[in-house]
């Protein structure tokens, strides 16, 4: 070697650098990939992501094969760089080759390539895996027993090489994906997609209709004030019940009350025979768990109790639904009759209206943990029930009580605090 043209030399150490720059490149593009991406061209059955795929598979090994590749590679670099510094400069020769080498390494052969490959993974990786994973197989023995040393000193750390971390994420990772996923989703389909992902931290009585807005049938009610429900109501079922909505008997469908009205009149014992049973669930069941449960009853309507039994209101599969995809027409003029804006800024809003309804409808960020209405959440920071009109901040809000009604907040005075 001490004989070769210097010429020869040069390019041997050109071609190191090169190969140095691959394997650093190789490194960071196949750690950098995304695996999820990897995955659907997998099965695509794209071929380089199928290549890449194997080598991943174990990626102690890989690590290995790339960094004994890189470092022979370097070593050498580094002795044909003494070389030809020493037949140019003599014994000061051997200094200049290692300041020159490592500035060379450093730029070529670490950050430029790393960089490169860092910004565009896919394109580094997959034709990498071209050389890669042949060469997996040529140095197998010598990567085997370099895995088996490292291995060893790990489980004398306490690590334990053969667990991988978990490839799983969790709901909070995938709304961080879904939101940053930016043109490659529309808006419109990442706003359902974190609806969704947000229906196990809503539950029941987070949305349901509060037992005293609840629209069905008393049956110790008058003929006429039956009909009357029946006529106006836009509901395709309606629960029943005798007395106290606590005594809820079951769920008429309007179409067998049609059925019923038309064939023997207004016949109270004829309309219990076509009820259906009633559906009760606990007041704490998340919106994931019952959308499931509805599919699973067949039932789209349920009503909700607490833990002494007690009716608390009633939900619809409707209503879950909405949380997903937004208001239905019908339901978006009760939201605009509730939240009125005024001049100067702030918003009148009815006390039974719902705090998550408002939240959605103002961008607001009041406290849902608790109270489920406006006016329980204002009772509930007074402490009390006031004699006279009150106001009070809860956060960044300021809330003002406009009419108040035996116990029960008819309306309020909204806006940010100033």
């Amino acid at each position: 070697m001490n004989e070769a043209p210097l010429g020869l030399l040069f390019s041997i150490l050109v071609a190191l650098i090169f190969l140095s720059g691959f394997f650093s490149s190789s490194e960071t593009g196949m750690m950098t990939l995304n695996r999820y991406r990897l995955k659907h061209l997998q099965k695509q059955h794209h071929r380089g992501a199928i290549r890449a795929g194997k080598l991943l598979a174990r990626p102690d090994r890989l690590i290995g094969l790339i960094l004994i590749g890189n470092n022979l590679v370097n070593i050498f670099a580094s002795a044909i760089a003494t070389i030809i510094a020493i037949r140019l400069w003599g014994d000061a020769g051997v200094y200049i080759a290692t300041g020159f080498l490592t500035l060379v390494i450093l730029i070529f052969s670490e950050i430029t390539p790393k960089t490169v490959a860092a910004l565009h993974p896919e394109k580094i990786a997959f034709p990498s895996s071209l050389i890669l994973l042949p060469l997996m197989k040529i140095m197998y023995p010598l990567v085997a027993l370099v895995n088996v040393i490292t291995n060893g000193l790990l489980r004398l750390l306490g690590f334990d090489p053969e667990k991988q971390n978990d490839a799983h994420v969790s709901a909070e990772e995938l709304r961080t994906i879904v939101t940053d996923a930016g043109k490659l989703i529309p808006a419109r389909h990442r706003e359902l997609l974190l609806n969704i992902l947000d229906l196990e931290h809503v539950s029941v009585d987070d949305i349901m209709v509060p037992r005293n807005e609840v629209y069905g049938i008393d049956l110790d009610d008058s003929d006429e004030e039956i009909l009357l429900k029946i006529q106006s109501s836009a509901h395709t079922r309606l629960p029943v019940w005798r007395d106290d909505i606590n005594n809820i008997l079951g769920v008429l469908h309007m179409r067998n009350i049609s059925r019923v009205i038309a064939r023997e009149g207004l016949d109270r014992a004829a309309l219990e025979r076509e009820m259906e049973k009633p559906y009760f669930i606990p007041e704490t069941t998340p919106l994931h768990t019952q959308l499931l449960n509805f599919q699973k009853k067949k039932s789209p309507l349920a009503v909700v109790v607490d833990e002494y039994g007690e009716v608390m209101g009633v939900v619809a599969l409707e209503d879950i639904l909405e949380e997903i995809v937004g208001e239905f027409t019908s339901n978006m003029a009760e939201m605009t009759e509730s939240i009125f804006l005024q001049r100067d800024g702030s918003y009148i809003i009815d006390g039974t209206t719902n705090i998550r309804d408002i939240n959605k409808s103002l961008h607001w960020d009041l406290p849902t943990d608790g109270p489920k209405t406006l006016s329980g959440l204002m009772l509930e920071h007074l402490e009390s029930f006031p004699d006279a009109y009150a106001g009070l901040t809860i956060g960044n809000y300021r809330l003002e009580i406009l009419a108040l009604e035996g116990n029960v907040v008819q309306s309020a005075r909204a806006q940010l605090a100033g």
